[in-house]
């Protein structure tokens, strides 16, 4: 069987371990988000790429939900005693070897999605790891600056890691979008897959942003697979991360109903064929079958129940 998923961070991360259960024989394809990747201290940082590589080589830290396990922060300190800006993003000294791999192997002329490929040979997750472009796409939030009152764009790292998504978003543009174009492979993946699933991530920084790329939504809609999708919100709030903050800026209502329409369905244009919320959900989706399963991924078995429904809403 031939799986593909659309995933971002950490919930993306955690849903891949299920599918790789669920299917131990499976060929899986990850695409990943990269709209949240940023370059700091002359380094190239790839969040949603790296949070899916450590927690599928075991390598993560499972009470952050990112960065490595018994990570220290030496680095850290001395770039702070230093006044190196910015001191609010904190590269761990384990994670810095990766950085600084990718960093040396891009700057060589390496395309990401060969330098990822390289990364995770250490890794060995256990699935191909795509991103969903080379070229780099970064995705900013449209704020209003609390000094001036003036709207400003800023990093989407910095809207959620230093100001804690406190300020109100009003748009969220993906800067390089336009001229980006599908990694090497994405299209193949969906053109061969049996199954996709769209991971309960963010539906605006990390599904919406790979199904930004010129022609990935294309390829995914032209796949001859069942497109599955599954809520990242559960009883009208995400499981984990800013969904409801992003997803106000868009007009789409915070609830598994609010997002299945959004995705809309495929028969009508949309990207559903199947989507999965929560048991104490309720949501009408027209055109889509919309199940009622257990979501909450709050250890590895209910995890892999939750990716078997998806790929038994894939075969159905």
């Amino acid at each position: 069987m031939r799986i593909v998923v659309v995933a971002g961070g950490i919930g993306g991360a955690r849903f891949l371990t299920g599918v790789r259960s669920a299917a131990p024989r499976a060929d899986i394809t990850a695409v990943v988000n990269t709209g949240d990747d940023v370059t700091l201290h002359g380094l190239r940082i790839c969040p949603d790429l790296d949070s899916v590589m450590y927690t599928l080589g075991d390598g993560i830290d499972p009470e952050r939900g990112w960065g490595r396990r018994g990570e220290s922060w030496v680095v850290k300190d001395e770039l702070a005693a230093y006044g190196a800006e910015p001191t609010w993003f904190g590269l761990g000294d384990r994670d810095l070897a990766t950085h600084l791999v990718r960093t040396r192997m891009l700057d060589a002329g390496y395309p990401l999605s060969e330098v990822t490929l390289a990364l995770a040979e250490r890794w060995q997750p256990g699935v191909t790891l795509l991103p969903m472009s080379d070229q780099r796409v970064e995705t900013h939030v449209v704020v209003t600056d609390p000094d001036t009152g003036r709207p400003q764009a800023i990093h989407f790292q910095e809207w959620w890691i230093r100001h804690r998504a406190a300020l109100d978003p009003s748009a969220f543009v993906q800067v390089g979008v336009e001229d980006a174009r599908p990694a090497p492979g994405v299209g193949e993946a969906f053109a061969s897959a049996d199954a996709v699933l769209l991971a309960p991530s963010n539906p605006v920084v990390s599904v919406g942003t790979v199904l930004g790329v010129p022609g990935l939504r294309e390829a995914l809609l032209a796949s001859p697979a069942r497109v599955v999708g599954v809520s990242p919100v559960v009883g009208g709030a995400p499981v984990r991360g800013m969904a409801d903050r992003c997803l106000p800026a868009i007009g789409v209502e915070v609830s598994a109903e609010g997002v299945g329409r959004h995705y809309g369905a495929r028969s009508a244009g949309g990207l559903l064929d199947s989507w999965l919320v929560h048991e104490t959900d309720a949501a009408d989706v027209p055109g889509v079958d919309v199940r009622r399963v257990p979501l909450l991924m709050t250890d590895p078995a209910t995890t892999q129940a939750m990716a078997e429904a998806a790929l038994n809403a894939a075969r159905a």
